[in-house]
């Protein structure tokens, strides 16, 4: 099914490009109809079983919680997602003309999921600390209506910034910090159809689930070139599914084109989440 979206207003664009540097996060509720986010979901349910059957296949993210890095043609709605003029137009603005895509994959919040700690994804860079340039985008798409009950994303908005040695690997506050975090945190209850666009060093964290129902979300790794985060994944695509795809989103995929794909062993491993505790 391919989605016709309006296209991005240059207005619109920078003004999303100044949410993410003010706050961290923008959201883009509507993107796509919630026939792409039930197809999402079927995907991913069926890559989370694959991946389950094999050592390294998904890598835990706390108790109950999966991700699970894949290949884009494992993702039917991938082309539709990367070639969003929303979702283009913020990656051109925030990381320039020659952005690359790094990372596809999706997090899986089970019943019995506990709160996360407070952390980021990965280590600021200097080009951030040293002059508050972002380099790298995470574009988050939900497969279920989010409710209450569901574990919610929570975020604190404006922390892309923050930063200290005590910040255990890079990644995560020490519990002084908590306040903080806890006074601007904001709960996010995307519902089918809607994406987020975020920088990853904004503090966050998934909370604990009441809910017997999964609350899967999509991952896609967008980087700015030299940003490095591409050495953490192993994304490929096929000869016959590159030949299917535009050159408009060719030039931003620098990942090896196979014969055949290798199922992904995870390396992002994000320490300390296996704690699972506020």
């Amino acid at each position: 099914m391919t989605t016709t979206s309006p296209a991005a207003t240059d207005t619109d664009v920078q003004a999303k490009r100044d949410t993410i540097y003010t706050d961290g996060i923008v959201g883009v509720p509507g993107a796509f109809p919630t026939e792409w986010a039930d197809r999402l979901r079927e995907d991913i349910e069926v890559a989370f079983a694959e991946a389950r059957t094999r050592e390294g296949g998904a890598i835990g993210r706390g108790p109950n919680r999966w991700y699970v890095e894949v290949h884009p043609e494992q993702i039917r709605g991938f082309l539709e997602l990367v070639s969003h003029p929303t979702v283009t137009g913020v990656c051109e603005a925030v990381l320039g003309p020659d952005y690359e895509i790094v990372e596809i994959g999706f997090d899986i919040p089970f019943p019995g999921a506990k709160n996360q700690p407070w952390h980021r994804d990965f280590p600021s860079p200097d080009v951030t600390r040293n002059e508050r340039k972002l380099n790298s985008l995470a574009i988050n798409a939900t497969a279920v209506d989010t409710e209450e009950d569901m574990g919610p994303f929570e975020i604190a908005p404006g922390t892309q910034w923050d930063d200290d040695p005590s910040f255990n690997h890079g990644m995560f506050p020490p519990k002084t910090w908590y306040p903080r975090f806890q006074e601007r945190a904001v709960r996010k209850f995307p519902q089918r159809g809607d994406i987020s666009i975020r920088s990853a060093l904004t503090i966050h964290r998934g909370t604990a689930s009441q809910s017997d129902k999964p609350r899967p979300v999509l991952v896609l790794g967008v980087d700015a070139p030299g940003a490095g985060n591409g050495d953490k994944h192993d994304m490929a695509v096929t000869k016959g599914f590159w030949e299917t795809l535009p050159e408009s989103v060719r030039a931003h995929l620098k990942c090896p084109v196979v014969d055949e794909l290798t199922p992904i062993s995870q390396k992002h491993d994000i320490e300390g989440l296996v704690m699972g505790e506020e």
